[in-house]
C-alpha cells in the first residue's frame, strides 16, 4: 500500500498531545508527512517527532527573485494581472523588494493591493507605492525563536562595548512591541553580571533607568532605555564578581556546608563562649589600617581565591587594594 502523504501548514499550531497522535504512524511509514511552520522547530516540535524528520530551512527571496515574482505577476493574465496592463517604475520595484524582506506572500498580496487601487495601464511610481503601503509589522514573535535572537543581540552588543548596536536591537525590540520593562530588567542584570566593580555606578543607572521608565512610561519611556543601553555598553566591562560567585557555588555543591572557622562564629551564650566560639576573632576597626591577617574561609577552602578582579576601570583600584590586603 502506498503511504498517505500528510501537509500540515503551521504545524507548530499543535499541542504536545496533537503531535504525539502523529507519532506511531509517522514511525511505520503509514503516514508521509510534511510540516511547514515559521517558529523554530526546536521550540514547537516535540523531540520525538522531530527526530524522525528531516529539517529543511527555507530562506528568505533575494531581491533578484522577488523581482521575477513582480514580472511574472504582472506579466501573466490568466493567474495574475497582466490583463491590467500595469507597470511600476524602477524606484517602485526597487521600495516594493525591499520592504517586503524577502517575503514573497506580502509582496504579491501587497502587489494586489496596489493593483486594485490602480488604474488599468498606470504606470505606478514610488510616490504611488508608499500612500497605499502600511508599515509592516516587524518580524518579532516575543515567545518564539526571533524574541531570543534579537535580546541576545542586544545583551552582546553592550558586552562587545558597541553602543550602536545596542541602540538598535533595543529599537528592534522596541518598535516590534516588547515589553519595555523586560528590556529594562535585562540591563539592571548586566550591569551586575556584565560591568560588575569595573563601574560601580552600572547598576545606579540601570534601576534609575528601569524607575524613570515606570514614572514616565510610553511613548516616552524609550528615551532612558537608550541612555541606559548607550552608558553600560560605553561603560568598562568585568564579570569578576559574577565568576567568582560561580566559583564558589561550585564549591559549596562539591564540599557541602563546611564548619565555619570557631573565631568566626557568633556566640550569644556563656556556653558557646567556654566552647570557643568567637575566640582569638580580630575586629578590623581596632586597627589603624581596618586590616586583620586572619582565616574567613573554611579550613578546606583557606587558600582558595575567589574574587579576582580584572584591573579593569575602578576595579583597578580594587585590586591595587587586595593587593596589599593579601600580602600582608
Amino acid at each position: 500500500d502506498q503511504p498517505t502523504v500528510l501537509f500540515l501548514d503551521e504545524i507548530h499550531r499543535f499541542n504536545k498531545s496533537q503531535q504525539d497522535t502523529l507519532l506511531p504512524f509517522v514511525e511505520d511509514g503509514t503516514i508521509v508527512l510534511f510540516g511547514a511552520t515559521t517558529e523554530n522547530p526546536s521550540f514547537e516540535i516535540i523531540s520525538a517527532l522531530l527526530s524522525r524528520c528531516r529539517v529543511i530551512t527555507l530562506n528568505p527571496l533575494a531581491e533578484q527573485g522577488l523581482d521575477k515574482l513582480i514580472e511574472r505577476a504582472l506579466n501573466d493574465a490568466e493567474h495574475g494581472l497582466g490583463s491590467l496592463n500595469l507597470k511600476l517604475s524602477l524606484e517602485a520595484r526597487k521600495f516594493l523588494c525591499e520592504t517586503s524582506r524577502g517575503d514573497a506572500r506580502f509582496l504579491l498580496n501587497t502587489l494586489e493591493t496596489i493593483a486594485t487601487l490602480s488604474k488599468p495601464g498606470q504606470i505606478i511610481e514610488l510616490a504611488d507605492v508608499e500612500k497605499i503601503f502600511d508599515k509592516r509589522a516587524l518580524h518579532y514573535d516575543k515567545s518564539g525563536e526571533e524574541h531570543y535572537n534579537v535580546i541576545s543581540a542586544f545583551i552582546k552588543s553592550m558586552r562587545g562595548s558597541d553602543p550602536d548596536a545596542a541602540l538598535y536591537y533595543l529599537a528592534r525590540m522596541l518598535e516590534a512591541g516588547e515589553e519595555p520593562l523586560f528590556v529594562a530588567r535585562r540591563m539592571v542584570i548586566f550591569a551586575s553580571e556584565d560591568i560588575g566593580n569595573a563601574n560601580p555606578d552600572a547598576i545606579n543607572v540601570a534601576i534609575s533607568c528601569m524607575q524613570a521608565f515606570d514614572f514616565v512610561g510610553m511613548p516616552e519611556g524609550w528615551i532612558p532605555l537608550a541612555q541606559c543601553a548607550s552608558y553600560l555598553a560605553s561603560s568598562p566591562k568585568s564579570n569578576a564578581s559574577y565568576a567568582g560567585y560561580k566559583k564558589a557555588k561550585a564549591d559549596v555543591h562539591t564540599y557541602g556546608p563546611l564548619p565555619v572557622p570557631m573565631h568566626l562564629r557568633n556566640a550569644p551564650t556563656k556556653m558557646m563562649k567556654e566552647m570557643g566560639y568567637g575566640k582569638n576573632y580580630q575586629y578590623a576597626h581596632d586597627r589603624k589600617d581596618h586590616i586583620v591577617i586572619q582565616q574567613h574561609l573554611p579550613d578546606r577552602l583557606k587558600d582558595k581565591k575567589y574574587y579576582e578582579p580584572d584591573g579593569i576601570g575602578y576595579e583597578k583600584k580594587i585590586m591595587e587594594w587586595l593587593l596589599k590586603v593579601r600580602s600582608q
